[in-house]
């Protein structure tokens, strides 16, 4: 068999390896399409060559012309010979095995043991010739799978070159042929190994994006649970305690806490179902107007003021959040007998603060609650929208909530879909 038989043998079976990879994907998908209907993993196997050295393993075929020189008695000084394609092999074996981790391939070790590779090649290609100059593709090949990027194009042309030149100072007329061989090898290796690794890659990026998803997803139903449940519930509390209160003396105010106790309920139900489907929107005059019933409910009076120009729905949201987690830790741990909501609305920015004159302490109204909730989330919230929240003792006593907003932000469409909004 001649050599460019041989070469053309090689490159037939690359396109029977790239077909035989194009099966495996599609059946791969096939497999994914399964998974999915019956409702299992649809992770089933990684698209590509296998992500270890046995896939290049079969390449060392090349070589079995040398072996058999080696064998039959062709080959002068045979214990050199058999060093020689002994270290060849090792070096290979090691090379391409550490090309399938990036940190592995890019380290000291792996270049050196390439180019410990290349020095026996051409001495064995330089002392023996013939079959032995197919070590030459198979050095090419392990220096496809080694090396990435830029630089791989000139050194596949200048690996090429190298070739072509030893094998026409050794035998002459298969120059062209062996160049050809190396530069090829190198190429597609690279190109088959690269394309899989990026595809492996691309799949797990998308399997973090989705984890990442429905993790976020979570976070939003947990907060929005929390947020709804712990206002609603400190409302009916406080409600439950007037109506017991009033029921001996005035029954028809009692009637009265009664009938706000079901429409808060209603509306808790509501507002749930809206949770579920991710569609709750927020209205600042609505939280007003319950803050008022609330605070009124807990024997603290409500003092509200709200000027300026009409605000955006993001923002209304945000504030009306602010208003919520407020006024539900006035209601639950402040002991206060009056509560100021003031808002002022200007051209750039908004500017929402509740003051009580309770007692004021942060270690009970600063509670952080359950999933990031409480003052710490609404200070990330509103920083997430280009606002800030600040929360702390009064100087004269109580504890005041200050948070500003710009009128207008790009932020805010980020900011309405990853955090709840107050309805």
């Amino acid at each position: 068999m001649t050599v460019w038989h041989r070469l053309r043998s090689q490159a037939r079976a690359w396109q029977t390896a790239r077909l035989q990879w194009k099966a495996e994907h599609e059946r791969f998908k096939a497999a994914q399409r399964a998974a999915r209907k019956r409702g299992g993993n649809p992770d089933v196997d990684h698209p590509g060559p296998p992500p270890t050295g046995f896939a290049l393993l079969p390449w060392l075929l090349m070589g079995m012309g040398a072996l058999f020189d080696l064998l039959q008695g062709k080959t002068p000084n045979p214990w050199i010979g058999g060093l020689g394609l002994l270290a060849f092999n090792s070096l290979y074996v090691y090379v391409t095995f550490r090309s399938f981790d990036r940190a592995e391939r890019e380290a000291v070790s792996t270049r050196v043991a390439l180019g410990l590779m290349g020095l026996v090649t051409t001495g064995l290609a330089l002392g023996y010739g013939g079959s032995w100059l197919f070590f030459f593709p198979l050095l090419g090949l392990a220096t496809g799978a080694v090396l990435r990027g830029p630089w791989l194009g000139r050194t596949g042309l200048l690996l090429a070159a190298y070739a072509g030149a030893i094998s026409a100072v050794r035998d002459g007329g298969d120059a062209v042929n062996i160049a050809y061989g190396t530069f090829l090898s190198s190429m597609v290796t690279a190109a088959i190994l690269g394309l899989s690794e990026a595809v492996r890659e691309l799949r797990a990026a998308r399997e973090e994006l989705a984890r990442r998803a429905v993790e976020k997803e979570r976070l939003r139903f947990s907060r929005d649970l929390h947020d709804l449940l712990g206002h609603t519930l400190s409302v009916i509390v406080v409600k439950s305690e007037a109506a017991r209160r009033l029921a001996v003396r005035d029954m028809d105010a009692a009637l009265g806490q009664i009938t706000d106790i079901e429409s808060v309920g209603r509306q808790a139900l509501t507002e749930i179902r809206e949770a579920v489907t991710g569609y709750r929107e927020g209205s600042l005059a609505t939280e007003l107007t319950r803050a008022r019933s609330a605070l009124s409910a807990a024997s603290v009076e409500p003092v509200v003021r709200q000027s300026g120009t009409p605000l955006e729905p993001q923002t209304e949201a945000l504030l009306g959040w602010v208003v919520r987690e407020a006024v539900t830790n006035v209601v639950r741990h402040s002991d206060a007998s009056r509560c100021e909501i003031t808002v002022d609305s200007g051209t750039e920015q908004v500017r929402l603060t509740v003051t009580d004159d309770g007692s004021g302490t942060p270690v009970t109204r600063a509670q952080p609650g359950i999933g990031g909730t409480g003052l710490k989330g609404l200070t990330e919230r509103l920083a997430a929208a280009g606002g800030s929240l600040t929360a702390g003792p009064s100087p004269r006593g109580g504890f005041t909530v200050h948070a500003e907003l710009p009128v207008q932000s790009a932020e805010f469409a980020d900011a309405a879909a990853t955090a709840p909004r107050a309805s």
